[in-house]
Formats: structure tokens, C-alpha cells, sequence
């Protein structure tokens, strides 16, 4: 099993937010005894010179092997957590994904390696069994308030509407 820590540099990444019946597709993240911790959703590292657009489409490419097209301006986040006790910091760019019309359609799970062959499993969640005792959590952490007050009105429309000056960022 590889053992993830997080860099010790600030990264800049996109993540993608895909939808099939109201659900979010997210990954699995684990920690060092193989437990299920969290989800997330999937995207990346954006790499020098590259705008956050081409390296979403890019991530999706590499790890699902499609061709994703992006609706709307990015939902900004800034992103500090802990995991395994080495702190990381993400400034991240979010964005809806749309997958070609037959991509997937019969799976309930996707399973992709990761560059450095880490084994992943990425499956649709319902936002309400997400942060709830007995579920996995999602992250980031601040995610699941913001999709939910866009959902209900309470927030800028996810995600044209939303830009960085929009977007509240906490330390966590």
C-alpha cells in the first residue's frame, strides 16, 4: 500500500464535480491501515504553465481516460488540513465536469491507479450520507457546505456565479 503524505509546499490543484442522479462521484481516500477515511472528488495537480482548465480535462484524461467537458467559472477554495499528522495546503479551483453520454453509465464504481500506482476506487455519493456518523467525510472539508448552500439558494449559483472574492476561505 503506498502511504500518501501531503507536500510540504503549498499545491495549486482542480477538482472535478461529477453528478448522476443527484450523487457525487468522489474517490476513496484512506489512511495508513488501508481504513476508509474520506472521499474526494477527482482531479489534480496543475502544472507550470498550465491554466486550471486544461489540467482538469487533463486529470480525467489520465485517470478515467475520457474526454470532460467543464460548465461554468471555478469555485475557489484554500484548502489547509492534516492527514497522518503532516499538515498540507491546497489552493483549489472546482469545477462541474460532464462526462461523454455513455461514460460509465452501467458502473456504480470506477476503479483508476494514480500516477504512482496507487489503486483507486471512485463511486457516486449522496451528499446526505457524507459527514454523518457511520459515512466517510468529504473533502475538503469546507465542500459539502458550499454545495449545499448553492444547492439551497443560499450561495452564489454553483458555480458561474461564484467567483474568488465570493468565496469565504477558513483555516480547518
Amino acid at each position: 500500500m503506498t502511504r500518501w503524505r501531503p507536500h510540504p509546499h503549498i499545491r495549486v490543484v482542480a477538482i472535478g464535480l461529477h453528478w448522476r442522479d443527484g450523487r457525487l462521484l468522489a474517490a476513496e481516500v484512506r489512511d495508513d491501515a488501508g481504513l476508509i477515511k474520506g472521499v474526494r472528488p477527482l482531479g489534480g495537480e496543475i502544472e507550470f504553465g498550465e491554466s486550471w482548465r486544461v489540467a482538469l480535462m487533463r486529470e480525467f484524461n489520465e485517470e478515467l481516460g475520457i474526454a470532460v467537458s467543464l460548465r461554468g467559472a471555478p469555485l475557489m477554495l484554500e484548502n489547509i488540513f492534516v492527514h497522518e499528522g503532516a499538515t498540507g495546503h491546497e489552493v483549489m479551483f472546482i469545477s462541474e465536469v460532464e462526462f461523454p453520454d455513455a461514460a460509465f453509465r452501467d458502473q456504480d464504481r470506477i476503479d483508476f491507479r494514480e500516477d504512482n500506482g496507487a489503486e483507486i476506487v471512485a463511486r457516486w455519493f449522496d451528499l446526505a450520507d457524507l459527514d454523518v456518523e457511520g459515512g466517510p467525510r468529504l473533502f475538503p472539508t469546507e465542500l459539502k457546505g458550499l454545495l449545499l448552500r448553492a444547492r439551497d439558494g443560499g450561495a452564489p449559483a454553483l458555480l458561474g456565479a461564484m467567483t474568488p472574492e465570493s468565496c469565504e476561505t477558513r483555516r480547518r
